[in-house]
């Protein structure tokens, strides 16, 4: 019997020869495979956190615009409400005056006043549209240099 033993054994230990091979490199495929497995793993949750943290600048972006269309909205009334106020007080002084030279004379010192409204209201205009646009774009402006930080 031993000799019928020791060819199995010498069979099986040229399978286990032939077979390390193919086991070792089955276990570095596994290793490569969990490795692989792994940084897909923590690269869907930077992608998942970089668009939740995007997704959260947008609507700060959007929430302060929204603001500042508001705050808009109520200079344009002010200007409005200020400009029929002077217009109501021009009518006012016309029709109170004693010739038409005092009539002319009102009518050049209101035209030059609301000139002067106008040219102050443009400017606040334009003032409050860059200081919207300002803060309306900076939670995208830190959240796309927090993403070129974060990829360099």
């Amino acid at each position: 019997m031993e000799s019928t033993d020791k060819p199995s054994e010498q069979l099986k230990a040229g399978f286990e020869a032939a077979a390390a091979p193919i086991l070792a490199m089955r276990e570095a495929f596994r290793q490569a495979l969990e490795k692989s497995l792994a940084e897909s793993r923590a690269a869907f949750e930077r992608a998942k956190t970089a668009a939740g943290e995007t997704a959260g600048a947008i609507e700060s972006s959007a929430s302060t615009a929204s603001k500042g269309t508001l705050d808009f909205n109520i200079k344009a009334l002010e200007a409005l409400r200020a400009n029929a106020e002077a217009n109501f007080d021009f009518l006012k002084a016309v029709i109170n005056a004693k010739s038409i030279g005092e009539a002319a004379s009102l009518q050049t010192d209101h035209a030059r006043a609301q000139a002067e409204a106008l040219a102050a209201q443009a400017r606040d205009f334009a003032a409050l549209a860059q200081k919207v646009a300002a803060e309306s774009a900076e939670p995208l402006k830190a959240r796309l240099a927090k993403s070129f930080k974060l990829s360099a």
